[in-house]
């Protein structure tokens, strides 16, 4: 279990590692030329500054690590893996999301609607033998996130239809339902 949070450490500081000059470049060219940077006390009367990649619990199907890296202020990629109660299994989803809507902007957070596709691969156990056997799915997810202002924070609620094709003795479709709550910490 510890080589596995090793692991997942490793991989969540080299992707912030990677994503940060990827901040930089992008909002030194945002900033038109002549313009002086802002200050620090500007920054701070906006709230804190929050990193594009974020990391955190996910509890729900399945119960697990998530992870979100926005690639634009309303477009973001995330996913989340572990437990799944459904499948006595394991479960890995990934989603490209969009923020096409904000139901409230207080001064405290931010709350945007996200929608957008995934897709899902779990490991069920099949019937009491414990016979094990995979699916791999199209999902189609909705929620809403807390964008905390002050942290650099936000929790999140969601629920993803999905669409998947198991490879076992019976092969074939079928439909469920994912729902999950969280919160990440960005960097």
């Amino acid at each position: 279990m510890l080589t596995h949070v090793r692991t997942l450490r490793t991989v969540a500081a080299t992707v912030a590692l990677a994503a940060a000059p990827l901040t930089a470049a992008r909002d030194a060219a945002a900033q038109p030329a002549g313009e002086e940077e802002e200050s620090a006390s500007d920054r701070l009367e906006r709230g804190a500054e929050k990193g594009t990649f974020g990391i955190g619990l996910y509890i729900g199907e399945p119960i697990g690590v998530t992870a979100k890296l926005y690639l634009e202020d309303d477009r973001a990629v995330q996913g989340a893996m572990g437990f799944a109660f459904a499948g006595d299994g394991f479960q890995i989803h990934g989603d490209y999301v969009l923020h096409p809507y904000i139901l409230q902007d207080k001064e405290e957070f931010t709350m945007p609607v996200y929608v957008g596709p995934g897709v899902r691969f779990i490991q069920y156990r099949a019937g009491r033998d414990g016979d094990r056997y995979v699916a791999v799915g199209a999902r189609a997810v909705a929620g809403f996130l807390f964008d905390f202002k002050e942290i650099p924070l936000d929790a999140f609620l969601e629920v993803a239809g999905v669409i998947e094709y198991g490879f076992a003795d019976r092969a074939g479709f079928g439909l469920t339902l994912n729902a999950g709550a969280g919160a990440r910490y960005y960097f």
